[in-house]
Parts: C-alpha cells; sequence; structure tokens
C-alpha cells in the first residue's frame, strides 16, 4: 500500500524542469539546509503535540525521566499516546506493547518504501535513519524522492537528515517542557488541537491511489465499529485490517495492469 518509488531513469535522461536541475545541482549540504526549510511547517503542530504529551503523561502519574524516555527511546507520538492512555486505565502490559506496535506498524510500511531509494547507505546511515523514521519525515522525504528520482544517495541522506534533525529535536524539547511547566498553561489553550491536524496534514496529499484510500477507509470504519472494545482493542484489530485491504487493494492492481 505504501507508495513506491517510480522507475529512475538513465543517467544520461536530462531533468524534466528547472526544478528537478536545481534539485540535482545541490550538494549534500545544501540538501540538508533544504530538508530543514521544506520541515519548518510541520513545528506548528509538532511543539503542541509534544508539550500535550509531556503535560498527559505527567497527570498520568509519569516522572521525567519516564516522560522522556518515552519521547527519546520510542519517539512515536502516536504510540506513546496510545500507551500512556491505556496505562491509566490500567490495561495489562501486554495489551499496551501490542496496542503501541499495532499503532506503529506502519513504520515497517514506511521502511519498505523508503529502502529502494536508500538501498545503497550503510549500516550505520540505515540505523539512524531508521531512528529518527516519524510520519513527517517519512511524507517529506519519500515525496522529496519520488519528484526528483535521479537525486545521489547522499543527497537523500541529507535531505532526510534536514527533516529529522527539525522534527525531532523540537520534539524531545518541547516534551520536557511539556513534563516540567505543562501544568502552568492556562486550561483554555487548547494544545489537543495538533493531533488530528498533524495526521490530516500528513495523509491528506499521500491518499493517491484506490489502495490507500481503500486503506483508510477500511481503518476508519472498523475503528469506530470496535471503538467500544476495552483498552484500545478495537485501534489494535482496525489497523492491520486497514493495512491488509490496501495490499490486496494494490495487489489487484497490479494483477490487472500485469
Amino acid at each position: 500500500m505504501s507508495p513506491s518509488p517510480a522507475p529512475q531513469p538513465a543517467a544520461w535522461q536530462a531533468p524534466a524542469d528547472a526544478a528537478s536541475e536545481r534539485a540535482l545541482a545541490r550538494s549534500p549540504r545544501a540538501a540538508f539546509r533544504h530538508g530543514i526549510v521544506q520541515s519548518l511547517p510541520f513545528l506548528v503542530v509538532i511543539i503542541p503535540f509534544a508539550i500535550l504529551f509531556g503535560v498527559v503523561a505527567t497527570e498520568a502519574g509519569l516522572d521525567i525521566a519516564q516522560v522522556m524516555g518515552f519521547s527519546i527511546l520510542v519517539l512515536a507520538g502516536a504510540s506513546q499516546f496510545t500507551a500512556v492512555q491505556l496505562l491509566s486505565d490500567n490495561a495489562p502490559t501486554i495489551i499496551v506493547i501490542l496496542s503501541g506496535l499495532a499503532v506503529n506498524l506502519r513504520m515497517a510500511m514506511y521502511s519498505a518504501s523508503l529502502l529502494p531509494w536508500l538501498r545503497d547507505a550503510s549500516g550505520t546511515q540505515k540505523a539512524w535513519v531508521a531512528y529518527t523514521l516519524i510520519d513527517q519525515s517519512y511524507a517529506l522525504s519519500i515525496q522529496h524522492y519520488e519528484r526528483y528520482p535521479r537525486l545521489s544517495v547522499p543527497q537523500r541522506l541529507a535531505y532526510f537528515a534536514g527533516t529529522a534533525l527539525v522534527l525531532c529535536l523540537p520534539w524531545m524539547v518541547a516534551t520536557w517542557v511539556g513534563a516540567t511547566v505543562g501544568q502552568a498553561i492556562p486550561e483554555e489553550v487548547a494544545l489537543d488541537f495538533a493531533m488530528p491536524i498533524t495526521f490530516l496534514a500528513m495523509i491528506a496529499p499521500m491518499l493517491r491511489t484506490t489502495a490507500h484510500l481503500a486503506a483508510c477507509f477500511v481503518a476508519i470504519v472498523a475503528a469506530l465499529v470496535l471503538a467500544g472494545l476495552p483498552s484500545g482493542l478495537g485501534l489494535l484489530i482496525a489497523a492491520p485490517l486497514g493495512m491488509a485491504t490496501g495490499a490486496l487493494v494494490e495487489a489487484r492492481m497490479e494483477r490487472r495492469g500485469a
């Protein structure tokens, strides 16, 4: 279901337009700066989202070290919120773990989607890409790679590093802010707007194929139908249902096109 890279043109093929020429001419350092610039708008939602997590986690009884452990070691906002909510509901540990894994199953699809573009990266480079792979860094990078398929691996890695720096470091800092001074934020200042806006901004541009739309529809319907299940089990079931639907639709479409 994940967007797959378009066939890379031959080395002699001329760039399609001026934007392609500029992208191909950038040094890795310039590509890094380009990734930084394109990531900046996401801070509008990343920062309040992280502050909100810090507040929610401390209200759930976690201390500063535990809150920061979540944001530094897990580095996945949706699964962090899911885990904290389930811990607050005294859900069994196995349910907390499985729910967090289910929410983050999309990272496996992200990794598979990025592999053709970063196949020639070193093991160390792949490791830090895996660590900093979040929804926003993936969305920006895969769209950039697909738009400019003739970028070199150093250019691709540099662009990804630029997005990761802007998106991941502020997440950790803002989490600390929320955990330490979040209680002083007036209740009328609603921070929870960040969560739905973040995912709408990321998902909407990526719903480009029938497979994506089918996966989204099935996951939403299943989550709503199963919302009454205890301990977040509805989400645990809805996520793989949506992914399986997208994979089946994509496979069927590929067979028809063969």
